[in-house]
């Protein structure tokens, strides 16, 4: 009767063996991923950006901000209108190299200008500038509504990269457009142009070679 009995103990022995060994192997995974856990741990103040969650892109911020940055931007790039239509006339894209910041929409040009205001509809108006060809058709936006991403590209200084996704790109330049009215044109008679001499420095982008939207940066009445 000995055999049997050595038998049946044999198979308890091994499967208790068996465990121990897996339980030894799961503490061991287990402390090596505590261990990993710690080592891959930052501790992040409270006061830390990143403990507060992704901020999200204000867009009223950027153009308070921005606003005068751009601005600056824009006049210290303005060439005389009378040699920028000139070059374009020329080459356009090699005035585009020279005068122009290239966009998705067109290559974007900052210039300067004085001229005689003409009709306007919807707070646009004609501006007859002397030296230009009388067949370039100059146009000024004034508001209410103010159109466009000229004012966000015309220096280069943003790009869709640096913005969460395409809404918040454009509501970047609607942003600034808002700023334009409140720190610009609020100031300007816009209603009662017709007849006026003005100086203007502003952007445009480059669709029709034979008509410029100009979105201003100052307005100056003569």
């Amino acid at each position: 009767m000995s055999a049997p009995t050595t038998s049946a103990t044999a198979p308890r022995t091994r499967t208790r063996l068996s465990r121990t060994a897996k339980r030894g192997i799961t503490a061991g995974v287990i402390a090596a991923v505590l261990v990993g856990m710690a080592l891959g741990t930052r501790v992040v103040p409270l006061d830390d950006p990143l403990a507060q969650g992704i901020v999200e892109f204000n867009a009223a911020d950027f153009g308070a901000e921005q606003f005068e940055i751009v601005q600056e931007g824009i006049i210290d790039r303005s060439a005389d209108a009378t040699v920028v239509a000139a070059a374009i006339a020329d080459d356009p894209e090699a005035a585009a190299d020279q005068y122009a910041v290239p966009s998705s929409g067109g290559p974007v040009f900052s210039v300067s200008f004085t001229g005689v205001v003409g009709d306007g509809q919807s707070g646009i108006y004609e501006i007859q500038v002397d030296g230009l060809p009388d067949d370039l058709l100059v146009r000024l936006q004034t508001g209410p509504a103010i159109n466009g991403t000229e004012l966000r590209d015309a220096t280069g200084a943003y790009e869709f990269g640096e913005f969460t996704n395409q809404i918040a790109f454009q509501n970047a330049a609607a942003a600034l457009n808002d700023e334009l009215k409140t720190r610009v044109l609020e100031s300007v008679d816009t209603d009662n142009l017709s007849g006026q001499t003005v100086t203007v420095v502003g952007a445009f982008t480059l669709v029709n070679p034979a008509a410029w939207l100009v979105t201003p940066v100052e307005v100056t009445v003569l």
